[in-house]
């Protein structure tokens, strides 16, 4: 499996997973917070998968900003959450962030 399709799944299911971490309350509710725990292994294995084929910091930097960018917008749309100038340049440069590293492994 190619290494990218790995890290696609590490992001989308680190996405899930943040998002059951929120529905747990603080742990309060038993089965976001097992969703959740099970839900991040498998990410951070699927990761571990994807570093076999691609380097650390790409993998990391995609992982971690993708992750970071999309669950902002979950944030947004499914817990209402407030969009604001920070969260949008905060996200914008995240994105220039991870498009300078994978520019300086070209």
């Amino acid at each position: 499996m190619s290494g990218y399709i790995l890290l696609g799944s590490a992001i989308i299911l680190e996405i899930f997973s943040t998002s059951m971490m929120k529905a747990s309350v603080g742990f309060t509710k038993l089965i976001p917070s097992i969703i959740f725990v099970i839900g991040m292994g498998i990410s951070f294995y699927t990761l571990s998968q994807a570093l076999t084929t691609i380097p650390l910091s790409i993998a990391y930097a995609i992982w971690s900003g993708v992750g970071t960018a999309i669950t902002a917008l979950v944030s947004v749309l499914i817990w209402k959450e407030q969009l604001n100038i920070y969260t949008v340049a905060g996200i914008a440069l995240i994105i220039i962030g991870v498009v300078i590293l994978n520019l300086r492994n070209q």
